[in-house]
């Protein structure tokens, strides 16, 4: 089982992937959901906005499962602004908070959202904002706005604005598979395909800068790591060792890359220095050590190796070399990511048989599990902790799903025609 985790290799050729075409599917929100209502909003006459605004915002929060957006078809008015709020029938309507707005073009190519947000039990505007962006970025100038109301009325920064990476394959007859690489926004639109291969293409990650990704890809014969621009879509190839070239992971600053070699023997993990190409050996063991993860300061590495006689999560100071066990509950842990605060660990943990996604406090050493889903997966953290994404199956097919960090909210992002595996969620983009 261990294998797989190095190579992953037999998990990509053995689903019947296709092209992927993501759909949000909310399966699981919080017990008591904020209330609130995203009015439609209203645009000056002759401006023909190629989105619903509005209704994307309602996706994002209502996404969140932080809140419970009204039904367009129970309100009572459309006000386009704080002055036509009528606060008495949200009030009769449950609702605790309401969205107005109304969108302009100034301009041929600049389109403007000017939005309020009111509290409806103090009867007051509590945020009001003007946000603009290219005419033809509608979806982006609504999750913009999502992103000020989310912040707003949890103090959590929001992450509408980021985006996903994730690999799919098309079957193209006989034994012949289609590998592509694609990124979206986080709710499934703006799919772009990236890189495409006959070969498989794993491990996609996101420098911290957001304009540089890297990933493996199989396409001269042998596992290589390659890094792409996202702006210009140079790509540039970093390793191409004999043996394994696998699990890319920049560093916090992004001046260096972690990855695990087997040059020279075992697979160990290794640091480049992505100025000069020049290789730090950090580990020298025997067994299989895989997977780094970089600690939010940089000075050391989390990685899985089965030193210990099974997979289990260590620590490694970049400095001295010291390596230190992180995980003792479970017989199997693996593939952990730091949240980023580095107060705690999520990974794949064994429970009872099965792989789920769990979150580990490493300040008091809890483990709690947040899937029941099996054969969970290459899990990857919000850059504001409050979800994460992995990969999972559901109904026979590989999906995308996603958990809070309290496992009090799920939703899954099927693919329509088949499957999609290894997610990565991006950093802030702005």
């Amino acid at each position: 089982m261990f294998k797989q985790i190095v190579t992953v290799l037999a998990l990509v050729l053995a689903g019947n992937f296709a092209m992927a075409d993501l759909t949000i599917e909310i399966n699981k929100g919080k017990d008591d959901p904020v209330p609130i209502a995203i009015v439609p909003f209203g645009w000056q006459p002759g401006v023909a906005v190629a989105e619903d605004v509005a209704s994307i915002i309602e996706m994002d929060l209502h996404r969140s499962g932080q809140f419970a957006p009204l039904s367009r078809g129970d309100m009572l008015g459309r006000p386009r602004n704080a002055s036509e709020v009528y606060y008495r029938d949200w009030k009769s309507l449950g609702v605790d908070y309401v969205v107005v707005g109304s969108l302009t073009q100034d301009g041929p190519n600049a389109l403007t959202a000017n939005y309020e947000l009111l509290d409806v039990n103090t009867q007051r505007v509590i945020l009001t904002g003007t946000e603009s962006v290219s005419v033809d970025k509608p979806r982006y100038l609504a999750h913009t706005v999502s992103d000020k109301i989310y912040e707003k009325l949890t103090n959590i920064r929001g992450a509408f604005r980021t985006q996903l990476l994730y690999v799919s394959a098309v079957r193209e007859g006989g034994n012949r598979t289609r590998f592509r690489l694609l990124k979206s926004d986080i709710d499934g639109a703006n799919e772009s395909v990236l890189f495409d291969s006959r070969e498989p293409i794993m491990a996609p990650t996101w420098a911290p800068d957001g304009k540089t990704i890297a990933y493996v890809s199989f396409e001269t014969s042998r596992p290589a790591i390659y890094t792409q621009n996202l702006l210009t879509g140079v790509r540039k190839q970093l390793t191409s060792f004999r043996g394994l070239n696998s699990s890319p992971v920049f560093s916090p600053d992004g001046t260096q890359m972690a990855m695990v070699l087997s040059k020279d023997g075992s697979p160990d993990i290794y640091v480049m220095d992505l100025a000069s190409g020049s290789l730090q050996q950090v580990t020298n063991h025997f067994a299989i050590d895989t997977e780094p993860a970089w600690m939010p300061d940089g000075k050391s590495l989390i990685f899985t190796s089965d030193r210990g006689g099974k997979p289990q999560i260590y620590k490694v100071q970049l400095g001295s070399g010291a390596v230190d066990r992180m995980t003792f509950i479970g017989d199997y842990n693996a593939r952990a990511r730091v949240l980023p605060d580095g107060l705690g660990l999520v990974l794949v943990h064994r429970n009872s048989g099965n792989f789920h996604i769990a979150v580990q406090d490493l300040k008091r050493n809890r483990v709690e599990i947040l899937t029941t889903t099996n054969l969970d997966e290459s899990p990857s953290v919000a850059p504001n902790a409050s979800m994460l994404l992995y990969a999972t199956q559901y109904d026979g097919k590989g999906v995308l799903a996603a958990v809070s960090i309290d496992g009090g909210v799920k939703y899954r992002l099927p693919s329509r025609f088949g499957d999609v595996r290894e997610p990565a969620w991006s950093p802030f983009l702005q």
